[in-house]
């Protein structure tokens, strides 16, 4: 069994909730992310660390932004970061690099593991890339001694916030394929896969439910993050998945999230309904 989180380290001890394993953690991972839609510098961190620390597992940048941030800046996250056992990734911003050739890729995982990230994110849904291409990225990331975290979905042109429309325009894959490339990531050495939200509950109505249920089914939960920053969608997966699912959030988030983990409080679907049983893990 898991080692589980010192209840004592709480204010109310008490009082029952669902007690969180110890970090590193293998279940019910969190990943946050830091600066893009808002500036999220060492100050609000620290502020946020100090409170909710125990809870977050690792924090991403979106879009690149920390490629326009001071090399101090990034070492003072980095450090903050570790200090709170909290894992620093970059981010999908590697399918833009992409575009600036070979060398400037391999200058980029350089750079990452100088600045002390931990993490390199692998997306394409901006570009078109072969599956073994991805493959040689996930390897050279590995060799540079960081965790490389591959991203898959099923529609075309996700991320950067492009509007429904053009989305719906773009069109979707199979789920079959991209939980097929997911399992070859794995089998190269992926930590764990992010599962993109666009055209499974995000720019899409119906909701494509079946999606991550087939990812689960095939793959297994422990190896899956799933894209939810929204509170309707992190809701939606405790909800089906329970309080174990491995979820990336919006760093304004992670008190409601940890909230309905916990059990103690909810939508009145979900309240006083999340429950854990600490015995043995299969």
């Amino acid at each position: 069994m898991q080692p589980k989180s010192n209840q004592h380290d709480r204010s109310f001890p008490f009082l029952r909730v669902n007690e969180r394993e110890s970090k590193p953690r293998q279940h019910g991972l969190t990943e946050i992310r830091a600066s893009y839609y808002s500036v999220v510098g060492r100050r609000y961190l620290e502020d946020l660390f100090e409170m909710m620390g125990t809870y977050v597992d690792s924090l991403k940048f979106g879009g690149g932004s920390f490629t326009l941030m001071p090399a101090p800046v990034i070492r003072e996250i980095v450090d903050l970061c570790h200090k709170y056992d909290v894992s620093l990734s970059t981010g999908g911003f590697i399918e833009r690099v992409l575009a600036q050739g070979g060398d400037a890729v391999e200058r980029y995982v350089a750079q990452c593991k100088k600045l002390g990230f931990d993490i390199v994110e692998i997306s394409a849904g901006f570009v078109s890339i072969p599956t073994d291409d991805l493959l040689r990225l996930i390897e050279l990331v590995r060799k540079s001694g960081l965790k490389a975290k591959p991203e898959v979905g099923i529609q075309f042109g996700a991320g950067g916030a492009t509007a429904a429309a053009e989305l719906q325009a773009e069109g979707t894959r199979d789920p079959s394929l991209a939980i097929a490339q997911a399992r070859r990531f794995l089998d190269a050495g992926a930590d764990i896969i992010m599962i993109e939200s666009e055209g499974i509950t995000e720019n899409v109505d119906p909701w494509r439910t079946d999606v991550p249920a087939r990812f689960i089914d095939e793959i297994g939960m422990e190896k899956l993050m799933f894209e939810a920053a929204d509170p309707e969608v992190f809701a939606w997966y405790i909800k089906n998945y329970g309080a174990d699912v491995n979820l990336f959030i919006d760093h304004s988030q992670i008190v409601q999230l940890e909230c309905l983990r916990a059990g103690i409080w909810g939508t009145k679907s979900l309240w006083g309904r999340v429950v854990t049983y600490n015995g043995p893990r299969a």
